[in-house]
């Protein structure tokens, strides 16, 4: 009978902690997931059963776009026949669902044309277009934060609030103009319009989407800078900053363990409404840059009248809210202490 020497105790229990540490990890991981999902997926359910029932409630029909106002009642039913209208509601809504789970939104009251490609196309731009405006609030926001909290009461954070505070009133499009008006026509740094695919190059793709991120990206800056400023500060306030001020840490070992995972919390919260509102409400700095984006699209359908094809855009919209919001959950699970615990 072999016995372990004693270099091999230690590494064995190591080894065991680490084991015990991931296990705790992904038990805190799954456990907010399904805390998460028990409140997203009934949300999910209810959004879409409200979004079905504005069909019924707006007084469309496709036969009112293809035939006219002067349509007979046998044209009309006809056609709504052919449409599958004049089924019982929650059969309709049922076969509905059943294709929204299957990614499958139906067809264009105006032209026919599958939904889920239509909005397929313009989701890709506008997906391009969100994420670096996301990307750039984010660093943005979290450097300004950051400086305004550890630089508080002076005047580097007065300065910091009220370039903040300018921006967060700037609209969107006004932005795009001076963009466009400066970098593209007057120092022809980026073209003014249009769109190129990554597929083409990230050069070109990434000179299309830089001025109309940029323009999108100033009331996320904002909303990130004072959210973390605020939850910054109100961290250094807590007693256990002062625990370890006394116990003669670093200021930087406090700032990293203690001050910004403690008060990182308000600031990824807010961004669980952010990227899906950057995605659905650039329809105007999409007009400008001329891009052909999911904004853009939902404006065109709800003027047009596609009552299907606005369903696919609150759909689609509502699928980014859930799963935006359960991706910044688990990210708060996993790196804010107070999730940790449950709190």
């Amino acid at each position: 009978m072999t016995t372990p020497t004693p270099q091999a105790v230690p590494s064995a229990r190591r080894r065991g902690v680490a084991v015990a540490r991931t296990r705790h990890t992904l038990g805190r991981v799954l456990a907010a997931l399904a805390r998460s999902a028990m409140i997203f997926v009934p949300v999910f359910v209810v959004a879409t059963f409200v979004t079905f029932a504005l069909r019924s409630l707006s007084g469309l029909s496709p036969a009112r776009i293809q035939l006219g106002e002067e349509a007979t009642p046998e044209a009309i039913a006809r056609v709504e026949s052919a449409w599958g209208l004049d089924r019982p509601f929650l059969v309709q809504y049922a076969d509905w669902f059943g294709g929204v789970l299957h990614g499958q939104l139906g067809a264009s009251w105006t032209n026919g044309a599958d939904i889920s490609t239509l909005i397929g196309l313009g989701l890709g731009v506008s997906l391009s277009v969100a994420t670096f405006a996301l990307v750039i609030g984010v660093l943005v926001g979290f450097l300004l934060g950051t400086v305004a909290a550890l630089r508080r009461t002076t005047w580097i954070d007065r300065a910091i609030t009220g370039f903040v505070t300018l921006i967060s009133v700037m609209p969107a499009f006004v932005v795009g103009i001076v963009l466009v008006a400066v970098f593209a026509v007057g120092l022809d740094l980026f073209p003014a319009a249009g769109y190129v695919p990554a597929e083409a190059g990230i050069g070109p793709w990434l000179a299309h989407i830089t001025l109309p991120a940029v323009a999108l990206s100033f009331d996320v800056i904002a909303d990130v800078a004072r959210q973390l400023r605020g939850g910054l500060v109100a961290a250094y306030r807590e007693n256990y900053v002062t625990g370890a001020v006394v116990r003669g840490l670093s200021p930087r070992r406090i700032f990293f363990g203690h001050v910004l995972r403690n008060g990182l919390g308000p600031a990824l919260a807010t961004l669980g409404l952010k990227f899906p509102a950057l995605v659905g409400a650039s329809v105007v700095t999409e007009w400008i840059f001329g891009l052909q984006g999911f904004g853009r699209f939902a404006n065109d359908s709800a003027q047009a009248g596609d009552v299907p094809a606005v369903q696919g855009v609150l759909v689609v919209s509502i699928a980014l809210v859930v799963v935006f919001n359960l991706i910044v959950n688990l990210v708060l699970a996993r790196v804010t202490p107070a999730s940790q615990r449950g709190v």
